[in-house]
């Protein structure tokens, strides 16, 4: 884990000092590139699912999450039963 600190710190250190190299107003354009680029996905993704819940016979449906690893609960014994059947059979056991 120190390896990757110390790599992941070179390396941006690296790109820092050629950040620090441009010209400020290289930076600038840079910077305005990103944010509307920024900018039009954003707009994308909100005209994305505006068009989607526009759409008729579409709607929105807010559920609970599932675990899909736990498996569901679908036996037809009880917990009270099998804890029952359980100390039943310790009490046969003593004997």
């Amino acid at each position: 884990m120190e390896k990757l600190r110390v790599r992941l710190e070179a390396w941006l250190s690296k790109w820092g000092s050629r950040w620090q190299a441009l010209p400020v107003g290289k930076q600038q354009k840079y910077i305005l590139l990103l944010f509307i680029f920024y900018l039009l996905l954003s707009i994308g993704v909100i005209l994305k699912v505006w068009y989607d819940l526009l759409q008729p016979g579409q709607r929105m449906t807010i559920e609970h999450i599932e675990n899909p690893i736990l498996p569901k609960k679908d036996s037809g014994t009880s917990v009270q039963d099998s804890i029952s059947k359980i100390l039943k059979n310790k009490m046969y056991e003593l004997k």
